[in-house]
């Protein structure tokens, strides 16, 4: 396997999972479609869904959690830091779409830091 391929891997999944991402905000959260349909019938699995993502938005648990690995990969060497870096990118570009703009510019930041960062001798 190819040193390159995790990395080109990643430049193909990360836009699609930021498209993704903006896809699930404006026709889920933002529909007003989903809105009418869940204050009619409030139990449907998908109100759940919507209401449970809903609070994760409210109480930042992507923000925080793509922070919180972010620094963590920031410190560990070797590879386990270089994927916990692109676990931080992939809970922080949801954040960024769904508000938590705040922690996830940081989460983004940092995790891409990392992942340039030359591996020392």
């Amino acid at each position: 396997m190819s040193r390159r391929l995790p990395v080109i891997v990643l430049l193909i999944v990360l836009p699609l999972w930021l498209a993704a991402s903006y896809g699930l905000r404006y026709g889920f959260m933002e529909d007003a479609s989903w809105v009418g349909a869940c204050v009619d019938e409030a139990g449907r699995w998908e109100c759940s869904l919507r209401s449970s993502l809903g609070w994760m938005i409210h109480f930042k648990v992507l923000g925080w959690s793509a922070v919180g690995t972010a620094l963590l990969a920031f410190v560990l060497p070797g590879r386990s830091g270089w994927w916990l870096a692109v676990l931080a990118l992939l809970a922080g570009i949801p954040a960024l779409a769904l508000y938590n703009t705040t922690l996830a510019v940081f989460a983004v930041v940092i995790g891409a830091l990392r992942l340039v960062r030359a591996a020392r001798p």
